[in-house]
């Protein structure tokens, strides 16, 4: 049974939930105090700054001049683990900080703000999941990372984008059905690539959801010798023009790689940053979302991951305030499909931190 004989609930969120981007104003002068004060902090609070690649250059910087570092998020989790710092300061959103928490649960977890939420997660109620899971008890529940503490308490595998095909396929070939959470459109592609019978949790990221098939095709008649580099989370009108399929890490080794010196990319345009610096004189394009005069209020940017700045994560250091929280219960339940994840990955040489998962 699969999304399109069962009707489930769709849990996009309303427009009206979405916070608007606003933008962090400061004079260059702020700027550079608020910087130096940051790298003074970190090392009087014993800190490590990770960052995801989605958040404003400026934090991506600060953690690499820093000694921290850029990455997806449960990658950002596992430097963590290696770094010496008892303090994570994790600049994401909320689910990164709780999956670097599950992994660190020795060390403080800190982030500028817990205001920063998903849409991924926020669309997948652990209540509302629970009680789904429970009326398919014969199914394997996989979940992808974007989800809180306790929907991955509730999992029997968590994936990344880069390995969801993967698992999903080992799964299959042992004649599991699958629960599949919280992304439709990484659901759907994840079904199609792995010929899985999935019954599909109907979530969606508000800002891959926005890009559209037929502006895609619009822009690429205008530079038709640029390749499309996707994310899985986005509709399938616009994965069917992709040249490359992929998880954020993906993304970027695609630009760093392939030949070709123009590229239309959607997802996030936080990304730019690190293909940029990957892929130096390579020319990164965004892909068309709603456009202009739509709703869309995410449109090529997390609003959630902006709320990331330079004055909020110097209040955090300097307060050692917005701590992340996870119950003990909570953590010990939710690292079992973490491990399975990693243990399949050893098990089949394959790469899983910096995979990419969102």
């Amino acid at each position: 049974m699969n999304t399109s004989t069962e009707k489930l609930t769709d849990y996009r969120l309303r427009v009206d939930q979405i916070p608007d981007t606003v933008e962090e104003i400061l004079n260059e002068q702020e700027r550079v105090e608020l910087r130096r004060d940051i790298k003074q902090l970190l090392q009087e609070r014993d800190a490590v700054l990770v960052a995801h690649y989605y958040v404003d250059a400026e934090l991506q910087q600060l953690a690499d001049e820093t000694g921290g570092y850029v990455s997806d998020s449960l990658d950002m989790a596992r430097f963590g683990h290696e770094a010496d710092a008892s303090t994570l300061v994790v600049c994401g959103v909320r689910f990164m900080g709780e999956t670097a928490k599950i992994l660190n649960p020795e060390k403080t977890v800190l982030m500028p703000t817990l205001e920063a939420e998903c849409s991924l997660d926020l669309g997948c109620p652990p209540d509302a999941f629970s009680a789904f899971c429970d009326a398919h008890p014969d199914h394997i529940v996989v979940v992808y990372a974007n989800t809180s503490a306790a929907v991955k308490a509730r999992a029997d595998w968590m994936v990344t984008s880069g390995s969801a095909v993967d698992v999903v396929k080992h799964l299959k070939a042992q004649g599991k059905k699958i629960i599949w959470a919280p992304d439709k459109y990484l659901g759907e592609y994840v079904e199609e690539q792995s010929g899985a019978d999935m019954l599909i949790w109907q979530g969606s990221c508000v800002v891959h959801e926005e890009f559209k098939g037929r502006e895609l095709l619009e822009l690429k008649a205008q530079h038709p010798r640029a390749k499309v580099l996707v994310h899985p989370e986005s509709p399938p009108s616009v994965i069917e023009i992709a040249d490359v399929v992929g998880s954020t890490t993906g993304i970027i080794k695609a630009a760093q790689t392939l030949p070709d010196k123009e590229f239309i990319v959607a997802t996030d345009k936080g990304i730019f940053h690190k293909m940029q610096q990957a892929a130096p004189g390579k020319v990164f394009i965004e892909a068309p979302t709603a456009g202009k005069g739509a709703t869309c209020k995410s449109c090529a940017h997390c609003p959630w991951m902006a709320m990331n700045g330079l004055k909020s994560l110097a209040s955090t250091l300097r307060l050692m305030n917005n701590e992340v929280q996870v119950d003990a219960a909570i953590i010990e339940r939710a690292k079992l499909p973490i491990k399975r994840l990693l243990d399949f990955a050893e098990a089949n040489k394959q790469k899983i931190y910096g995979a990419g998962d969102a």
